[in-house]
């Protein structure tokens, strides 16, 4: 874990799992311009550099954690070293899949298949037993999980997402049953769990699904974030 500049003592605190890009980097952006130190987690070192510049451009401040969210004792110990230096978290945002090609069901290659399961479902699963901890010592902590309406067709799922489809409802049914056994239990003894279906935005996942889409009529990530937190601060504010 890299501190980039000196957090003061005040600032809630946001991990944010899949940080470097897409709209875990406009989360990560808005919530410092509002004074909140980011944990950013992502694979890719330099993206997160460069998120670390715009940050600190807006005088925030940032942790960057250049690892896979799959790797389990790497994640103990980064949630370890944010209980030693903060003692809690006051929001996860979880913005990290993995996007395989779209394929017929009986066409999905093992490898795509196991990526898939592993970053977008197993990681989910192993990452809120080591978070929910966290998210409680703070007293107000909230966990926000994002669905993805381009696998979805009505009730059903569109053809060729099989792969990316059963992986991501497996992560949201994750967040709903977590969500379900915390509501009532009070902000001390339970975070809040919401789940969040953006708008269709720009992104590189986006892209991989539908190459030839005009993207300029589609909602800036920025957008978006400035209106999943308003939502999430909403919310904190009423408890």
């Amino acid at each position: 874990m890299t501190q980039t500049a000196p957090t003061p003592e005040s600032s809630p605190v946001a991990l944010i799992t899949g940080a470097s890009r897409g709209l875990g980097a406009a989360l990560a952006e808005a919530l410092a311009a509002r004074g909140w130190h980011i944990v950013a987690v992502a694979r890719t070192t330099g993206a997160l550099e460069e998120l670390d510049d715009r940050v600190r451009a807006l005088g925030g401040s940032t942790t960057l954690v250049p690892v896979d969210i799959t790797q389990d004792d790497a994640m103990r110990q980064i949630c370890l070293s944010i209980h030693q230096r903060w003692g809690k978290l006051d929001l996860w945002a979880h913005t990290a899949v993995h996007v395989p090609p779209l394929s017929p069901a009986g066409h999905i290659a093992v490898k795509d298949w196991d990526k898939t399961v592993a970053v977008t479902l197993r990681a989910t699963g192993t990452l809120i037993p080591m978070i929910e901890p966290l998210l409680r010592a703070s007293g107000h902590g909230q966990a926000v999980f994002f669905d993805d309406a381009a696998w979805h067709d009505g009730d059903g799922v569109q053809r060729f997402f099989g792969a990316y489809a059963a992986a991501k409802a497996g992560q949201i049914a994750l967040a709903r049953a977590w969500a379900a056994e915390n509501a009532g239990l009070g902000p001390v003894r339970a975070p809040q769990v919401r789940i969040d279906t953006p708008a269709p935005m720009p992104t590189a996942t986006r892209a991989r699904f539908f190459p030839g889409e005009d993207r300029t009529a589609l909602t800036a990530c920025a957008t978006e974030a400035e209106r999943i937190i308003a939502r999430l601060l909403d919310v904190s504010a009423a408890r």
